[in-house]
């Protein structure tokens, strides 16, 4: 439904939706495709097979892929082995996704690019040049982008440093939306990629956490089912990485019609939808074009993603004024995860 939205917004803009991508393998997310040819993007990417089979694949003009190591500053050598610290190395090899790494190793090394990175394993494919590693805002400023709506860096090891040197040029450059990876291992280190240095540097910057993924991994030692069809993320394990959404707050600032139109699109397209009914909801005089009441219905949709037929954004309001028993979970309406989960806890620790 979030496309939905989208693509209603999209309608209403004179301006197109620029996401900056660092770190594009697997290619752009599909929900930022709804803005059709309103989307410009740039996806920077150390794997040069993984941008050349992008670049072939795209159909949309404004996108365009660059194989590049991303560094902090100029000059900066670029070590992929180790860009991240050392201590989230160690935690991250003693992870159950490593061991299945070590065993599929040798199918790796002659599988195509797709399979290499299907298991993160961006490395084995053919990488640009390390000793030429590129500034992200000299490329921004060489495309003229003095303006652009969403970041999103994703580069495992140095991502923290390369936010860092966005300090000060987020804002003023009208970036709406940011999602970052996070670590939630790591020390106390000012310099650490952790989520606990992100999040204070996120919010010196004036941007608000609207949604946080959290990733568990198991051990090599006791490993869980994965999540994914590929080794990655496991259903138990300790907190390791996530996904962190940061968005601008609309409440008390003043954005033009074509900013606030790309930010209700961004938090319903990460999954935020009440937040885009606020801005509606409050703003609803300067968002002439958009069709309001249609689009408080798609959000409305958005919400309800377990019933068949969707309420209508005026009657999903008027369930809640009601205090309507379907805001609530029924007593004894569990899931089978769940029923399980309970009958074997029950088997492992039966009342006396």
């Amino acid at each position: 439904m979030h496309s939905s939205f989208t693509s209603l917004v999209a309608a209403a803009l004179e301006s197109p939706f620029r996401l900056l991508d660092i770190g594009c393998s697997g290619g752009l997310d599909p929900r930022w495709r709804a803005f059709g040819p309103h989307l410009q993007a740039i996806g920077i990417d150390a794997s040069r097979g993984e941008c050349a089979r992008l670049a072939k694949a795209e159909q949309l003009a404004g996108v365009e892929y660059v194989s590049a190591f991303v560094a902090g500053a100029a000059g900066r050598k670029i070590d992929p082995e180790r860009q991240a610290s050392p201590l989230i190395l160690a935690v991250r090899d003693r992870l159950s996704f490593m061991r299945t790494r070590e065993i599929r190793a040798a199918r790796l090394a002659k599988a195509e690019i797709e399979e290499k990175l299907r298991h993160n394993a961006w490395e084995m494919t053919e990488l640009a040049d390390k000793e030429k590693p590129l500034v992200v805002l000299d490329l921004l400023a060489a495309r003229g982008w003095t303006d652009f709506d969403y970041l999103k860096i994703d580069i495992d090891g140095s991502d923290f440093e390369v936010l860092q040197t966005f300090d000060g040029k987020l804002k003023p450059a009208g970036v709406l939306g940011v999602q970052l990876e996070v670590n939630f291992v790591g020390t106390d280190g000012p310099s650490d990629h952790t989520f606990h240095n992100t999040d204070r540097f996120m919010r010196r910057q004036g941007y608000e956490l609207i949604r946080l993924d959290v990733r568990n991994y198991s051990s090599r030692a006791l490993p869980g089912r994965y999540v994914w069809p590929t080794p990655a993320e496991t259903l138990f394990g300790r907190p390791f990485q996530g996904e962190a959404w940061y968005a601008r707050d609309f409440e008390g600032i003043v954005f033009d019609r074509a900013k606030l139109l790309k930010l209700a699109a961004i938090y319903a397209a990460v999954e935020v939808p009440d937040m885009a009914a606020e801005l509606l909801a409050k703003r609803r005089g300067e968002l002439g074009g958009l069709d309001i009441e249609r689009g408080l219905d798609l959000l409305a949709a958005q919400a309800q993603p377990e019933r068949a037929r969707k309420l209508d954004y005026r009657r999903y309001m008027q369930g809640f004024e009601a205090d309507a028993p379907h805001f609530y979970r029924s007593e004894g309406n569990y899931t089978w995860v769940e029923r399980f989960m309970a009958a074997w806890s029950a088997f492992l620790k039966p009342r006396r």
